[in-house]
């Protein structure tokens, strides 16, 4: 069975000319199915430039990178898209949309797949909420929710389709100690169950102990 995700000196730069500046250099990188992995270094290492490429938000320079299996170097519109559709994302800032309750903004990541049907989203949804111990905010506004509560629903949003990856950029870092332990055990459980790939971005030494591996980043090259 091949990696979830492979990269062979991935290579990205900011700026032309003169001004060009290389962001990553030869990264080398396997993550195998089920492991948690955590990437950390200081601010401006490239870490979420990393996990913005392997997560298709962005489009490939050079080298190699294989998600699923599948070469996103020269991928089309379709098969990026495609391969977002299975990706869980949690960023640091919850993103949620404040006109929508919970459930209905824990339900947007299933409109990316067609062949679940709308009247199932409300049940989907639920369940995830319930699994992140907020089945009594289903039908609440973000605005009467606490960042560490914002943060569940983030995480439920992310995981509700089911991924086989999910992609983390510093989800604790705005949460006090008891949330961010609350989120990455919520996080570790729920992906453990699911059998999917975790890669989590963090300067938050509190977590390290969840982690199958962790790698350390510094000016664009992994050490």
């Amino acid at each position: 069975m091949s990696s979830v995700v492979a990269t062979k000196q991935l290579y990205y730069a900011f700026g032309r000319g003169k001004l060009r500046k290389a962001v990553l250099s030869d990264i080398d990188l396997t993550l195998e199915a089920g492991e948690i992995v955590l990437l950390e270094g200081p601010s401006g290492s490239g870490k979420t430039t990393l996990i913005s490429l392997i997560g298709a938000l962005r489009t490939m320079q050079t080298g190699s990178l294989q998600v699923f299996g599948r070469e996103l170097l020269g991928a089309k519109s379709r098969q990026l898209m495609h391969t977002r559709s299975q990706i869980g994302f949690i960023f640091q800032h919850h993103n949620l949309l404040d006109c929508l309750t919970t459930w209905e903004n824990v339900s947007t990541s299933l409109r990316l797949h067609p062949h679940m049907a709308k009247r199932e989203y409300r049940s989907h949804a639920v369940t995830m909420l319930k699994a992140v111990g907020l089945e009594d905010k289903i039908d609440t506004y973000p605005e009467n929710l606490s960042g560490g509560q914002k943060q569940r629903v983030a995480i439920a949003r992310a995981l509700v389709s089911h991924p086989k990856l999910v992609l983390a950029d510093e989800p604790t870092s705005s949460l006090d100690s008891q949330a961010g332990r609350d989120v990455v055990n919520i996080m570790q459980r729920l992906a453990r169950e699911d059998g999917c790939t975790v890669l989590l971005v963090t300067h938050d030494n509190r977590i390290l102990d969840i982690a199958d591996r962790i790698l350390h980043m510094e000016d664009g090259r992994l050490q």
